[in-house]
């Protein structure tokens, strides 16, 4: 039998943390207590969690005491002033945030990928989760990379507007109601640099001086952290667009050698946690909508480059909620302690 974990979420009432309580009752995570953190607006609010009622507390000194795990999803911030204070305590902190995963000394996991690097002999750390749009694009290479080797990835991404939280899925949702009601998409973006609705924004996050902006640089420097290829060509091109929810990307690999089409649809089937659905000339391909709510990540649109024989194409569609956040965390949890 599992023992019984006490657990804190920081964050608790947000996108994330609200999905990280519906995948613990789903997958009947064993809880003995719950602390669920939020700020100071939700203080006393009640959060629902297999059977029981655990109100909302504010982060304040001491307040891991007890807890053998905490999941943060509630920023940089957050997490560079909490998280160490969760260890120090004796608890592993789960961090959503950015603001450890290229710490050299901290792990970056994607279970299906590198999950090796925790377990049941682990010692209370911080364990890094990944960008939403790394991890699904590290689960799709991963069979990959270890049937054929990788020369260089090219990824180009068109991601959902919930990757910016309830205010980027509430701007849309706005901006689709005003249009429906009077023809005018017209609302003073806030969330986004431009109007979302029926536009394609090639920006997320701020520009540094070579013309990439956060989120290509995230994926590039944790695309090769976790595969453990730190000399491995890749190169980023992030775009937002009005889909509420899942992340799809357009990918080129360059494998060490030469591969049939049947290996790499092969070894895409046999890889942890993706689904093919590849039958184009049927319309079968994924699709952000169909796999939303959904834990795998799909891959399909498996093709060779004309011009090089090593290079293939396929399309990477995945639930940046789940699998691309809450799900991903709690699979570290899975591994760290019922391994």
């Amino acid at each position: 039998m599992k023992r019984k974990l006490k657990v804190g979420v920081v964050g608790a009432t947000g996108m994330v943390g609200q999905t990280f309580m519906n995948i613990l009752s789903e997958r009947e995570f064993p809880i003995e207590e719950l602390r669920p953190f939020a700020s100071e607006n939700s203080l006393g609010k009640k959060i629902e969690l297999q059977g029981k009622a655990w109100p909302c507390q504010v982060l304040k000194e001491n307040c891991f005491d007890g807890l053998d795990l905490v999941f943060f999803s509630s920023g940089d911030d957050i997490s560079k002033e909490w998280a160490p204070k969760a260890v120090a305590s004796g608890a592993f902190a789960v961090d959503n945030s950015a603001a450890f995963r290229m710490d050299p000394n901290t792990v970056l996991v994607v279970p299906e990928v590198n999950g090796h690097l925790v377990n049941k002999d682990s010692k209370p750390q911080i364990i890094a989760n990944p960008n939403c749009s790394t991890i699904q694009l590290v689960v799709a290479l991963k069979p990959l990379l270890d049937k054929f080797g990788l020369e260089e990835v090219r990824v180009s991404t068109y991601q959902a507007v919930s990757g910016a939280g309830k205010d980027g899925a509430d701007e849309l949702l706005v901006q689709t109601a005003a249009h429906a009601a009077n023809g005018s998409a017209e609302h003073a973006p806030k969330t986004f640099p431009h109007q979302i609705l029926f536009n394609a924004i090639p920006q997320i996050g701020s520009f540094n001086d070579e013309g990439f902006c956060s989120e290509e640089v995230k994926i590039m420097k944790e695309t090769r952290k976790i595969l453990g290829q730190p000399k491995l060509k890749v190169s980023a091109f992030t775009v937002r667009i009005p889909a509420l929810n899942s992340h799809s990307e357009s990918v080129w690999v360059t494998l060490n050698k030469e591969a049939k089409r049947e290996e790499i649809v092969a070894a895409l089937h046999s890889g942890e946690g993706i689904v093919v659905q590849d039958d184009p000339k049927k319309s079968v391909y994924p699709l952000a909508q169909k796999v939303s709510g959904e834990d795998p990540v799909y891959v399909g649109r498996i093709h060779r480059d004309p011009e090089d024989a090593k290079m293939w194409l396929m399309w990477v569609v995945s639930d940046n909620i789940r699998k691309g956040a809450a799900l991903n965390g709690i699979q570290i949890a899975e591994k760290i302690f019922f391994s």
